[in-house]
């Protein structure tokens, strides 16, 4: 039976919180939002004998794991399995029939991830209070709306612009725990930046994700324009670009999104909103209820996705991506989600954010949701979570020892990729 995570062992560095399905929660953005039912997806690619026993065992249960496939139970089975797994704590009531979206292996992937993603960020929090690191710029609360999109994307193919708190897509594509660390410390060995920029500004030239700036926005003018050298090239690939709301009062959003409209650009823009820029709630960003609406004044859809639920992020995002590999054009996905902290490690929510509000969000966070969705379809128990955890425990620690051992990039480097005319 999968129950809330608890806080003990190797599970302490994990910062999940017991979620209710039954609490209606009201969003900062706007009355009037649809409730996208909970969907969730998957834990991660387990490590050790245990962990590959058990990941076969589930495989050889599911029979064929391919995407599409139907797992569904009568309410006579459903009673049958709550009698025998304890799983009235997990289910509220007779599943109702599924289909899996990506294969069973793919899922796990998915929820390593997103746990790989949360365990880092806690890390991360504590390296700054403990004088280690000057800024924490988080991604608590937004992994399901960066990993379920990232999984629609092809990893080094295409074009990818992500911005300050896209931990989670950054670790879909390819960075590893002690690369995005080695950022984090600003070492010299930092793939993004070589220690040059903040924390949280991402890059991989590998991995054809481009660097972006402290300025909000700015990528997707960039977005745009790679988009564009895309098509006049007739290569397939797809650029993503990631945004927050508060980006869409800048005119580079209104003026990225009119020519991706006008050329037809094969570009997906990203907006994982969390209902607030920095202190500001969104009422008072926008006379609009969802950044999407605004998607028809460009000629391309827009489609407003549950962002604390990666299996409906993964599936809109995929619509998203095929648009634009068919040569169709562009799309504005808006992932509603939520940040569980303050904006950065030099903000105090509470004096814009009620804590009830924090609260109630808590109870639907993305992980524990995910989690739930896993045991719901059968891939997921105890001790494969277990195992999980202790995996990624043992990558945070392995990452933060070697990134604290590593150099801070020579002075003599200091004029290095820097050009004057």
């Amino acid at each position: 039976m999968i129950g809330p995570t608890t806080r003990s062992g190797a599970d302490e560095v994990m910062s999940t919180s017991r979620a209710s399905h039954e609490q209606e929660v009201v969003a900062p953005w706007a009355a009037g939002t649809q409730e996208v039912p909970v969907n969730g997806s998957a834990i991660a690619e387990s490590a050790g004998d245990t962990g590959t026993a058990m990941a076969a065992g589930l495989e050889s249960r599911l029979a064929s794991p391919e995407p599409g496939r139907t797992i569904a139970q009568t309410p006579d089975e459903w009673k049958e399995t709550a009698r025998s797994t304890g799983a009235p704590s997990l289910l509220l009531g007779p599943p109702a029939p599924r289909t899996l979206p990506l294969p069973a292996q793919r899922l796990l992937d998915a929820h390593y991830w997103m746990t790989l993603a949360r365990a880092l960020d806690d890390r991360m929090w504590a390296l700054n209070r403990q004088g280690k690191a000057a800024f924490v710029i988080s991604c608590c609360g937004h992994e399901a709306a960066q990993v379920g999109s990232a999984l629609a994307l092809r990893p080094g193919i295409d074009w990818v612009l992500p911005y300050y708190r896209d931990l989670g897509v950054m670790l879909v594509l390819g960075m590893t725990a002690r690369e995005a660390m080695l950022q984090f410390l600003a070492r010299g060995a930092d793939p993004c930046s070589g220690g040059r920029q903040m924390p949280g500004h991402w890059s991989y030239p590998r991995l054809k994700v481009v660097t972006g700036s402290s300025p909000v926005a700015t990528q997707l003018l960039h977005a745009t324009g790679i988009a564009l050298a895309s098509k006049l090239k007739r290569e397939p690939h797809v650029t993503a670009v990631y945004f927050g709301e508060g980006s869409t009062a800048e005119g580079d959003f209104h003026e990225a999104l009119n020519f991706a409209g006008i050329h037809r650009l094969p570009v997906v823009f990203v907006c994982e909103n969390n209902g607030y820029a920095i202190s500001e709630p969104q009422s008072k960003e926008m006379p609009v209820a969802n950044v999407a609406d605004r998607a028809s004044a460009y000629a391309m859809p827009g489609e407003v996705v549950d962002g604390n639920d990666l299996v409906a992020v993964y599936s809109a995002m995929q619509r998203a991506v095929d648009r634009a590999r068919r040569g169709d054009g562009p799309t504005l996905l808006e992932a509603k989600t939520y940040r569980l902290v303050p904006h950065s490690s030099d903000d105090d929510d509470r004096a814009y954010r009620p804590r009830e509000e924090v609260e109630q969000w808590r109870q639907r966070e993305p992980l524990t949701r995910f989690r739930h969705y896993l045991g719901e379809m059968g891939l997921l128990n105890d001790a494969l979570l277990e195992e999980t955890i202790r995996r990624v425990q043992r990558e945070v620690d392995d990452a933060t020892e070697f990134a604290e051992r590593a150099p801070y990039a020579p002075p003599e480097s200091i004029f290095r990729h820097v050009y004057a005319g």
